[in-house]
């Protein structure tokens, strides 16, 4: 959380929350979301401004009802998820591959999730900024468990390293990463935020 969005949440602790706005799609990219957009369910504009982009990652964060946000200054901008609170990427580096959040957090995987439209989660420990319950100027950088669907260009390289049977109406298997396997588990995408503690579409 940056020191300036602390310092003006000092200033001005009471300004009001902002609902529907801000998206985050299953590609990692923050949205803009217009009174049009909202009325017509669309998904809204993509933000290409890259320190915009970089601005909401590092003030992005969770309340105690597993709504995120981002902190914009003084102002609580709710986020609506696509599908989950992050989404994750394999990214090559000289020591082996790593899986990084939109915001660019490692995510330290335990295992991966397999839904019934094919889509593949990343379960694991992912460093985030909790707001504090009672003081919403107090925030708690914290390693939690949680999950991230795994972007789709990725979903290859996610194939080449896994073994998978077919279990009712997704897979169960083992994938290969950095030379130890885990476990891919079955789940019904309508499971997901009830498991793993977050809101989709949150509200006051």
């Amino acid at each position: 959380m940056d020191e300036q969005v602390l310092r003006s949440l000092i200033k001005w602790p009471n300004v009001p929350h902002c609902f529907g706005w801000l998206a985050l799609d299953r590609r990692g990219q923050w949205r803009m979301r217009d009174e049009f957009a909202q009325a017509n369910q669309l998904a809204g504009s993509v933000i290409q401004h890259a320190a915009l982009n970089e601005f909401i990652s590092r003030n992005y964060a969770c309340d105690s009802s597993g709504r995120y946000f981002f902190q914009n200054g003084p102002q609580r901008v709710f986020i609506t998820l696509d599908a989950t609170p992050f989404i994750a990427r394999i990214i090559p580096t000289a020591s082996g591959p790593q899986l990084s959040t939109q915001c660019g957090t490692e995510i330290k995987p335990q295992g991966a999730l397999s839904d019934e439209k094919g889509n593949i989660y990343i379960t694991g420990i992912i460093a985030q900024s909790l707001s504090d319950q009672i003081d919403s100027a107090v925030f708690t950088r914290t390693e939690t468990l949680s999950v991230a669907l795994l972007h789709d260009h990725d979903l290859d390289l996610f194939s080449d390293q896994s073994k998978v049977l077919e279990d009712a109406c997704s897979f169960r298997g083992s994938w290969l990463w950095n030379g130890k396997y885990l476990p891919i588990e079955p789940i019904h995408s309508a499971e997901l935020s009830e498991r793993f503690y977050f809101v989709k579409v949150p509200s006051n």
